[in-house]
C-alpha cells in the first residue's frame, strides 16, 4: 500500500518534506516543501532545472520533475519536523534515463525478470575533520596503528552515539561502530537489505553523518583520500542474491548447496554466484569509472603504503577467500565483498553497476578466473596475468567507454551523459595549475 505523505505528515507532526534526488556526481539535491503542499507534489513532483545540477542537460531542457517515492520517506531524527524522501526524476512524462535512481530501478527490474533479487550491505567510511577540512578534528588521534583505537573512538563518542541512536530509531539494525585504520576515520555498519533500500539508506546516511558532524562543530567527509599518507575512505559492498525481495526471501541463490570442486564452490559460492562474480571480474576495469568516480579516487586505489602499513585498497583485479588484500573476497558462503568502491561512489550507481556487471556474467557464464590465496600486499608480484586497475580517472573512463556490454547494460543515455560530464570534470582538472608544477618546473 502506498504511503500517503499528507497523512504521514499529520500523524508524525511533519511540517516540511525534503524531496531529494542524487545527480550523476553523487550530489544530493532537494527542495523543501511544506506539508500543506505535499499532496500535489506526491502526484506531480517538484520542479528542477536539470542543468543547474550535475546532469547532462542544457538550460533549454524542460522542467525535470522529482516524484517522491513515499516508500523511502524518513523523518529526520535530529529535526523531526522535517521528513526526507527520495525521488524519481521524470521529464515530459518519461523517466529521466540518466538519473541514477532510475538507472538502478531499471536494473532491479531486469534482475527480477531473471528471478534474481540482489541484496547488499555497504561499509561507508568517513573522516571527522576540522570545519575548514584541513586537519583531523581530534588532535590526540595520532597513533601509528589507530584502527579500533578505544580512546579515540570514545573521544568522538557523542557524534558516533548520536548517529547510531538514529539508525536504531529508524530500524536499520546497526550492529557495530569503530575507529578505522586512518587517524580521524570511522565506520558504522547496519544490516544488509534490498539494493534500492540500501542505496536510499546510503544516500540518507551521508546526509545524516554530515549534518550531525556539523552540529558538533566538525566536518564529515567521504572523500576517497582526504589526508595524504593515511588510509582512504572505502565503501565496501557485500553482495548476495535471493529468490524473492524483502522478507519474502528464503533461499540465498549464491549459497553453494550442490558441492562441486571448483574454486568458487570451495569457498561457498553456487554456480550462479560464480558467474555473477565472473561478471564483476570481467568488467572490473570499466567498473572503476563508477565505483571510483573522482580524480582523488586513484590516490586511494593506487596508493603507496600508508602510515598504518596497508592501504586496504586493491590495485589488481583478483579475488580470494577470506583475505582483505584482494579486490573481491568471499568471507563466507553465499556472498562476496567487493572492496573496490570508495566514499565518492554514487549510492545508486554503485548498486546499479554491481547488478549490471553481475547479470552480464550470468548471461555469458563468465568465469572469475583463478582464486589467489596470497597476501597481495607482500606477494602481489607473483600474480603476472591479472589485469591492473586504472591508474587515473581518464584511464577508467576510457575503459568504461570501451566496455560496450557494461555501457549498454547501464543504459546508453546514462552512459553517454556520464562519460560526457566526467570528461568535462577531467578536462577541468588537467587545465588547473598546481603548486606541484611550479615546484618541479619553475627552474627548469
Amino acid at each position: 500500500m502506498t504511503t500517503d505523505l499528507a497523512a504521514f505528515a499529520q500523524e508524525n507532526d511533519v511540517k516540511y518534506f525534503m524531496i531529494s534526488f542524487t545527480d550523476l556526481f553523487g550530489g544530493q539535491r532537494a527542495k523543501l516543501v511544506p506539508a500543506q503542499a505535499i499532496a500535489d507534489m506526491q502526484e506531480e513532483g517538484a520542479g528542477f532545472a536539470g542543468f543547474a545540477t550535475w546532469l547532462d542537460m542544457t538550460p533549454a531542457h524542460p522542467d525535470m520533475l522529482a516524484i517522491p517515492d513515499p516508500s523511502s520517506v524518513i523523518q529526520l531524527p535530529w529535526k523531526p519536523e522535517v521528513a526526507w524522501v527520495a525521488a524519481n526524476c521524470v521529464m515530459e512524462g518519461e523517466d529521466v534515463a540518466q538519473a541514477p535512481r532510475n538507472v538502478l530501478r531499471r536494473l532491479i527490474d531486469e534482475a527480477a525478470d531473471m528471478g534474481m533479487h540482489v541484496k547488499t550491505g555497504i561499509e561507508a567510511e568517513f573522516f571527522l575533520l576540522t570545519p575548514d577540512g584541513e586537519q583531523i578534528s581530534d588532535p590526540y588521534d595520532t597513533a601509528e596503528k589507530p584502527c579500533y583505537d578505544q580512546q579515540a573512538v570514545m573521544r568522538r563518542y557523542d557524534v558516533v552515539r548520536e548517529i547510531c541512536d538514529y539508525m536504531l530509531e529508524l530500524g536499520w539494525k546497526p550492529y557495530q561502530n569503530d575507529h578505522e585504520d586512518a587517524n580521524g576515520q570511522f565506520e558504522m555498519n547496519w544490516e544488509f537489505d534490498d539494493v534500492l533500500r540500501t542505496a536510499d539508506k546510503h544516500s540518507f546516511f551521508k546526509f545524516m553523518v554530515k549534518s550531525v558532524a556539523e552540529k558538533h562543530g566538525f566536518r564529515a567527509t567521504f572523500m576517497p583520500k582526504p589526508i595524504e599518507g593515511l588510509t582512504g575512505n572505502g565503501c565496501h559492498a557485500h553482495v548476495s542474491v535471493w529468490d524473492a525481495p524483502g522478507d519474502q526471501a528464503s533461499v540465498n541463490v549464491f549459497a553453494n548447496t550442490d558441492g562441486g570442486t571448483d574454486e568458487a564452490a570451495e569457498v561457498g559460492l553456487s554456480e550462479s554466484g560464480r558467474h555473477f562474480l565472473g561478471g564483476i571480474m570481467q568488467h572490473a576495469k570499466a567498473l572503476a569509472a563508477i565505483t571510483n568516480p573522482t580524480v582523488n579516487s586513484y590516490k586511494r586505489i593506487n596508493a603507496p603504503r600508508t602510515t598504518s602499513g596497508a592501504t586496504w585498497a586493491p590495485n589488481t583485479v583478483t579475488w580470494t577467500g577470506n583475505n582483505r588484500t584482494h579486490m573481491v573476497r568471499v568471507p563466507g558462503p553465499g556472498r562476496f565483498e567487493l572492496r573496490l568502491a570508495d566514499g565518492a561512489a554514487n549510492p545508486y550507481l554503485l548498486q546499479a553497476v554491481i547488478i549490471a556487471a553481475g547479470l552480464s556474467g550470468i548471461r555469458s557464464k563468465a568465469e572469475p578466473g583463478k582464486r589467489w590465496d596470497i597476501d597481495m600486499y607482500a606477494d602481489g608480484y607473483k600474480v603476472q596475468d591479472a589485469p591492473k586497475l586504472p591508474l587515473n580517472m581518464l584511464d577508467a573512463l576510457r575503459e568504461y567507454d570501451n566496455d560496450e556490454a557494461l555501457r549498454t547494460a547501464m543504459g546508453k543515455e546514462f552512459s553517454s551523459a556520464f562519460i560526457n560530464m566526467k570528461m568535462q570534470e577531467w578536462n577541468s582538472f588537467v587545465s588547473h595549475f598546481s603548486r606541484w608544477e611550479k615546484k618541479h618546473t619553475l627552474d627548469i
